[in-house]
């Protein structure tokens, strides 16, 4: 039994890992955009980013299992191209874990970017940086709170989600029993020994990455100056 738990915690951790690498991509780009965009309908996208914050789980999982069917949109796409069905496998729980940990990624992007001063970009400027340099001289050094706080968020929110993945991946062994899930089914079947087991896993991690979060960011603060 404590072969196949930990079984469950190392796919969990995989999916969390590469939920968050695959953020980490893809909302620099958009929470950017988000900080300094103008454009009136800027505010429907931020909502939209948002929106797996106040929706319940069951609602996005039955929509996204709906989605991702093989007679669905992504999920006949997937179908075509790789042959495989997107629901009940990894390759559908990371792609359901990066919607709804979209917003865990891009909000705290989204205000370390904004707490970049145009000043210091445009002195940037006046010395002859391209705007790739710009970024990635002066405004990835200056978000590094930012990406600490986004990172530590996805990869947490994504180990202890439970509606989502249970609706999308089911509990198959080695491919989609994660954490959560096995530990669910532990306290339905009366298994406490396993229950205990794997909610120590999860409150042990939890308490470890936000310790370590926090004195990461007590250092850089002390470093760089309680503004930065």
């Amino acid at each position: 039994m404590i072969g196949i738990e930990w079984q469950a915690v190392a796919l969990t951790a995989q999916l969390a890992g590469v939920t968050t690498a695959i953020l980490l991509l893809l909302a620099t780009p958009l929470a950017w955009w988000l900080a300094h965009s103008t454009r009136p309908w800027a505010g429907w996208v931020e909502a939209l980013v948002a929106l797996p914050l106040v929706l319940p789980p069951t609602v996005m999982g039955f929509y996204l299992l709906l989605w991702f069917a093989p007679d669905g949109g992504l999920g006949a796409l997937w179908l075509e191209v790789t042959g495989q069905p997107l629901n009940f496998s990894f390759a559908g729980l990371v792609v359901a874990s990066v919607i709804y940990s979209l917003p865990f990624a891009t909000q705290p992007l989204q205000a370390a970017f904004a707490g970049v001063g145009p000043g210091i970009l445009e002195a940037g400027a006046t010395l002859g940086a391209s705007p790739s340099d710009r970024f990635l001289r002066l405004v990835l050094p200056l978000s590094r709170r930012g990406y600490i706080t986004a990172a530590v968020l996805t990869f947490a929110h994504t180990l202890g989600e439970f509606g989502v993945v249970l609706m999308i991946g089911g509990n198959i062994p080695g491919e989609t029993r994660v954490v959560s899930v096995a530990l669910y089914e532990a306290v339905e079947t009366l298994d406490y020994g396993s229950a205990h087991r794997l909610a120590a896993v999860l409150l042990g991690f939890s308490f470890t990455v936000l310790l370590l979060v926090y004195g990461l960011n007590r250092r850089l603060s002390f470093r760089l100056g309680p503004g930065v």
